[in-house]
């Protein structure tokens, strides 16, 4: 039997054993790389769908030509399926799966509302440490202005230090004497007030001018009766900002409720556009468009369906009405997910006429021209990144040009937990899909130059026992020593001739294997940026692994030096709280709540975890 058959074989196996249950099923490819992630109200008519149906479209064909194998999520529900799948495809961006295009680097604009005097500030991490978080927002650009306008109005800190209502400094910064700030951090403002302030800005961010603009009048009156002119002045000032700001925003209609508006337009190749307006108390307060990948061969539902779900799951704020311009097949559990999140029905509306039709009708407007603008930035930078790759080829004399590079690092401290990581870009772009990690195995202590050796090795012996094709181009971060060490093990599998060079940090220079005298090239040419990039995407790649192996260890390591938990409470431990941090922040009766720890076992957890963490 060979390999296709065997995967097969496996395949049909595990077929009959699904369950007829909901959840979620991660399909993968002969590398272990999940490639498309999908829920089931029934896993076993869904998965089993794959292999049977003979009408599939193309994009599905090809999908099932790569599955070589698949896993599954049992849940208890086809909501709580819903919520999984959109995680998991967050977390993995399965090429096959329709995709928010850089879904992970839209930023919000956080509050801390949880210390004494809160900061404001743009954050790209959402985390459940009771701070409130506003967004997401697709237009950096926006956010800083709301930034300026903030600190303008507000005048709160821009400080990151810790601030105690009971400890005030000595002296304030240069922003308290420039009249930048009210000036916390020497008692010039109560807890209180500024608290009173943070309330205000959350309104703000809402979208609650009217709601703002009455509590800050109020608050001017009792300033003023209470004979604090220098406060009532402050909030005399913000009421005429917030009249500036209400001309500025435009009326969408007369009720008092929140709505998202969203329109999508697909365009002609791989990609789609959402355009949201975000319109609260009737006034249209913001705009965002967000652009989708992997959508031409999907239905409109299929693709608006899959937005929202991505976009909710992060999103900091539920409307009450969510008008859209294409019907959901999912509605019903889209709607039963907003609901939960906000607490009460959202309804969902498709306008014919009216108001909400114009509105939906200006969305898709802007969405289209949207469309057209990100295709001219893609046209330019596939025009940039092509001369670059083909001015590449000629400096290095490589024909064909290297339109598929594979670059490598190493990373340890001091010889622990040494990893290499591989990036792959393909015609000047990363093709993060193929990126690769290493564990090193055979080295022992600080040896860069071994553990380059052994990961070449493990890299292209694999992909020569597959028959499979080689890269154009092999970079290697690092000077003669490393490029060297990876030279020689494509000498001894026979492929000395496939192009290789190594890229030094300190110089930028270009080192290819017995040519004594390194390239170099101006720090302008985009020929030279494309080789950093690469370089700079495999020191980052090998460098969070790196992190996140050490971080495990040290987790490890901690829990199990403390008295009565072994190896059995400790995952229960982590699979609770996701982290030694969440552990080290819970409360014992939180410690409680985990599976297996009794109270007095909670105590030992917390006093040992705060007495030696500083350590770690």
């Amino acid at each position: 039997m060979n390999e296709a058959e065997n995967i097969r074989a496996q395949i049909e196996a595990q077929l009959k054993e699904l369950p007829a249950q909901p959840g979620v099923y991660l399909m993968k490819d002969e590398t272990g790389m999940i490639i498309y992630v999908g829920k089931a109200k029934s896993l076993r008519s869904r998965v089993r769908s794959y292999f049977r149906k003979n009408d599939q479209t193309y994009k599905t064909k090809m999908l099932v030509k790569y599955i070589a194998d698949f896993d599954y999520i049992l849940t208890d529900t086809e909501v709580e399926a819903y919520i999984l799948e959109a995680n998991l495809i967050k977390k993995h961006q399965p090429k096959f799966n329709i995709r928010l295009k850089d879904d992970k680097s839209y930023p919000y604009i956080k509050v801390t509302k949880n210390v004494d005097f809160p900061r404001v500030f743009k954050t790209r991490l959402v985390k459940n440490d009771g701070a409130r978080y506003f967004g997401p927002f697709a237009d950096v650009d926006a956010i800083y202005k709301t930034l300026d306008i903030i600190k303008d109005i507000f005048k709160l800190r821009s400080c990151k230090k810790e601030l105690k209502a009971d400890d005030p400094e000595d002296r304030p910064c240069l922003n308290f004497h420039i009249d930048k700030c009210l000036g916390p951090c020497i008692g010039e403002v109560s807890k209180a007030d500024y608290h009173e302030l943070i309330d205000q800005v959350c309104l703000f961010l809402s979208g609650r001018q009217e709601e703002l603009t009455a509590e800050v009048k109020q608050k001017m009156g009792e300033a003023a009766a209470e004979r604090n002119y220098e406060k009532a002045a402050r909030f005399r000032d913000a009421l005429q900002a917030f009249e500036k700001l209400s001309e500025s925003q435009k009326v969408m209609t007369d009720k008092n409720i929140d709505q998202d508006v969203a329109a999508l337009v697909q365009g002609p190749d791989d990609r789609a556009c959402v355009q949201l307006l975000l319109v609260r108390n009737g006034r249209l307060i913001g705009q965002e468009y967000f652009i989708l990948e992997g959508t031409s061969e999907e239905r409109d539902s299929t693709t608006m369906a899959s937005f929202l779900q991505q976009y909710y799951e992060q999103a900091a704020g539920i409307p009450d009405e969510l008008l859209l311009n294409v019907e959901l097949d999912t509605e019903q559990l889209l709607a039963e997910r907003l609901a939960y999140i906000k607490g009460k029905k959202v309804k969902i509306i498709y306008p014919q006429i009216g108001d909400k039709k114009k509105m939906l009708a200006m969305a898709a407007k802007n969405a289209s021209q949207n469309l057209k603008k990100e295709d001219i930035r893609s046209q330019y930078e596939e025009q940039r990144t092509s001369g670059a790759v083909e001015k590449l080829g000629q400096i290095l004399a490589i024909d064909p040009a290297p339109y598929h590079i594979e670059g490598f690092d190493i990373s340890n401290i001091q010889g622990t937990d040494s990893v290499a990581s591989m990036v792959v870009f393909k015609n000047g772009r990363p093709s993060k899909q193929d990126y690769r990690r290493f564990k090193i195995k055979t080295v022992e202590g600080p040896d860069d130059f071994s553990s380059m050796k052994e990961v070449v090795e493990r890299r292209y012996a694999r992909l020569l026992r597959e028959d499979r094709k080689l890269p154009d181009l092999i970079l290697i971060d690092g000077g003669k020593g490393q490029l060297n060490a990876a030279y020689e093990i494509l000498k001894l599998l026979g492929i000395e001739d496939l192009p290789i060079i190594g890229l030094a940090k300190k110089e930028e220079e270009i080192f290819r294997p017995n040519q004594r005298e390194p390239i170099t090239l101006p720090h302008h040419l985009p020929t030279l940026q494309l080789l950093q990039r690469v370089r700079d995407e495999a020191h980052r790649f090998a460098v969070s692994y790196h992190r996140k192996l050490r971080s495990r260890r040290l987790t490890h390591s901690m829990l199990d030096e403390i008295p009565g938990v072994g190896p059995e409470r400790r995952n229960s431990l982590l699979q609770h709280f996701g982290s030694l941090a969440k552990i080290r922040e819970a409360q014992i009766w939180q410690l409680k709540q985990v599976d297996g720890i009794s109270g007095k076992t909670a105590r030992k957890i917390y006093d040992y975890l705060r007495k030696h963490m500083r350590a770690y």
